[in-house]
């Protein structure tokens, strides 16, 4: 492969993004079979490894192009030394030496990544993982699934009457139902579904206008009945008219005294 020089110390120093850098030890083998490491500054762009004498430089010594080569952990006299072995009969091979262990699996996950090879089996993954999320959502569009109506049912409840998801809460001034209670048509339920009595009716309250026996007036007494509520007939309207009407002639009598109060 014929590289311009000039272009490519450019890019190696340049300031786009390097995918991985660091120090490293290069074995250099020398005259009579004997062995030298050189400490270098590696720099990997794409499938290109650059490596300077020191950090600072701003002229590579040497290139090596990450195609065709296999990276893997060899056995020498230094700990954590990997190399870049190139396939064909002669081809040179790369010793290199990190300064941990961390160091060194950094370096080879980089360096495997780093060849076109490899990125085109990920390309072919991806291309092969869309295909089947798109048949996918074919098959979803043509048989979409039944949504649920989302109400819940409660097998015990022979009425088959769907239960709220919140529990009426009933605030009338005098009692208020708990969490643990739902009110369907009139009739109290339990979470379980089974019938349940009313709460208890709480005390009258007297008036402000009452007499010191415990009478009441006049005008109220005329409107006190049986409470409607019961075992048999829960039913929250009928409970609200009732005592209403309490309510109602305590208001009236209130503005009476007003007027009376005015004139």
């Amino acid at each position: 492969m014929k590289l311009n020089e000039r272009s490519v110390a450019h890019y190696a120093t340049c300031d786009s993004p390097a995918d991985h850098t660091g120090f490293l030890c290069k074995r250099v083998e020398r005259h009579h079979h004997t062995t030298s490491y050189q400490r270098r500054w590696f720099v990997l762009k794409g499938n290109l490894l650059f490596y300077f004498e020191e950090r600072e430089s701003r002229d590579p010594l040497g290139l090596i192009v990450l195609e065709g080569c296999t990276v893997e952990l060899c056995e020498a006299a230094e700990e954590f030394a990997f190399a870049i072995r190139f396939d064909g009969a002669g081809a040179k091979a790369y010793v290199l030496v990190a300064d941990c262990q961390t160091a060194m699996e950094a370096w080879v996950k980089a360096l495997s990544r780093a060849s076109f090879d490899y990125m085109r089996l990920v390309v072919k993954e991806l291309e092969k993982q869309l295909e089947e999320a798109r048949k996918n959502l074919v098959v979803s569009h043509k048989f979409p699934k039944k949504s649920s109506s989302g109400r819940k049912r409660h097998l015990s409840n022979p009425t088959m009457v769907p239960v709220p998801e919140h529990p009426v809460i009933m605030e009338n001034g005098y009692a208020t139902w708990g969490d643990s209670y739902s009110l369907v048509g009139g009739v109290s339920f339990d979470h379980d579904g089974g019938y349940i009595k009313p709460p208890p009716l709480p005390p009258r309250r007297r008036l402000a206008g009452s007499n010191v026996s415990g009478v009441l007036t006049a005008g109220l007494a005329s409107t006190v009945q049986e409470s409607p509520v019961s075992p048999e007939t829960a039913c929250f309207s009928k409970l609200h008219d009732w005592y209403g009407q309490e309510i109602a002639d305590v208001r009236r009598e209130w503005l009476e005294s007003q007027k009376r109060v005015e004139m």
